[in-house]
Order: structure tokens, then C-alpha cells, then sequence
């Protein structure tokens, strides 16, 4: 009579026991420090992990390799966490499988932004188009009364969304000198809105 086999994984995902002995194998002797053994340990875990991710992404197939190199780079990172007594692979799936949870919250995010407007919209971002035209107006004026070596950083980095570095050379000021205008312009401008209300 057979032991059944734990079901945290499907059939296809398990490795068979001989594999399996070759990546504990391979993956205890590189904590050990031995480079040779440790290359090709994750050459294997690439092999065992590219199929794993490719029937989980068949929608998208181009993130596979990208997300073998992140697993893989996150079992090098987490690789002092793997107890030596245990199998190997149920701690790779593991990560695997926090690697692929990671993708696609990632990609239903980005989804999530691409979603068609309705008709029923076009009011409503008119009406915020008014407003953040009137903000921009708003924002000109208050920035017009503030000093160049503070109007300009803001200008430049909170703004326009360039570097330190960039807004440094721009202006002639230090880079120390474009973070301080950067504070104390917004500060004042804080200032301002509070004494307008």
C-alpha cells in the first residue's frame, strides 16, 4: 500500500525522487559555499520552475522568464531559510508561488487602470478638467509670490517631476540648496493656504 502524496500541489508540479535528491543535494552543499554545486542547483530549479509558471500563466507567457529570474533570485536571498532535513522543492514552490501571487496583484493593478470609461463619464471629467485647470491657476499665483531660489525647485522637482540633480543645474543652486527651496517654499505655501481659509 502506497503513502498517498501531499496534495498543496498538483501531480504535475511534483518532482520525482531523484530529482528531488539532486536539488537538496545541490542547494546544501552551496550553503556550504560550494559555487559549482550552487550554479547548478539553480540551473535546476530554472527547469523545474519554467513549466510550474508556464501552465500558470498561459495568458501570459512573456512574464515566465521573468518570473523564474525573480524566483530564483529570491530563493538566493532566502536561500539560509531551507531547513537541510525537509525536501527541497516544497520550499521552492513556495516561493514560487508568493512570486506568482506578486504578479498578477501587480498586473490586476495595472489592469485596473486600463479599464474602458462609460459615456457616463465624460461629465465627470470635464468637470474635474475644470478643476484642475482652476487648481493650476491657483497654484501659478501662489508660486508667483514666492522667491526664485524657492519657486523655482518646486517648480522643477515637484512639478515638472525632474531630479535634484537636474533642477541643481537648471537653477545654479546646490543640490542641498534645491531641497531646502523645496521645503520651506512649500512650507510657506502651506502657510499661505491656511491664512486664505
Amino acid at each position: 500500500m502506497s503513502v498517498p502524496e501531499p496534495m498543496d500541489r498538483p501531480r504535475t508540479d511534483r518532482v520525482n525522487d531523484g530529482r528531488e535528491a539532486q536539488l537538496r543535494e545541490r542547494l546544501v552543499a552551496g550553503q556550504r559555499g560550494d559555487a559549482v554545486a550552487y550554479a547548478g542547483f539553480l540551473r535546476e530549479a530554472a527547469s523545474v520552475l519554467r513549466p510550474f509558471f508556464r501552465r500558470r500563466l498561459a495568458h501570459y507567457p512573456d512574464d515566465v522568464e521573468d518570473l523564474v529570474q525573480e524566483t530564483l533570485l529570491a530563493m538566493h536571498n532566502k536561500r539560509d531559510t531551507y531547513d537541510p532535513g525537509q525536501p527541497v522543492t516544497p520550499w521552492m514552490y513556495a516561493i514560487a508561488r508568493y512570486k506568482l501571487v506578486d504578479l498578477l496583484r501587480a498586473r490586476a493593478g495595472r489592469e485596473a487602470l486600463h479599464d474602458p470609461i462609460d459615456e457616463d463619464f465624460e461629465g465627470l471629467a470635464s468637470e474635474a478638467g475644470a478643476a484642475a485647470q482652476e487648481a493650476r491657476r491657483d497654484l501659478t499665483v501662489l508660486l508667483a509670490e514666492l522667491p526664485d531660489k524657492q519657486r523655482l525647485p518646486i517648480q522643477y522637482v515637484k512639478i515638472e517631476g525632474v531630479s535634484v540633480a537636474e533642477a541643481a543645474q537648471r537653477t545654479g543652486l546646490s543640490m542641498s540648496a534645491v531641497k531646502i527651496g523645496v521645503h520651506r517654499g512649500l512650507k510657506r505655501l502651506a502657510a499661505k493656504l491656511r491664512e486664505s481659509r
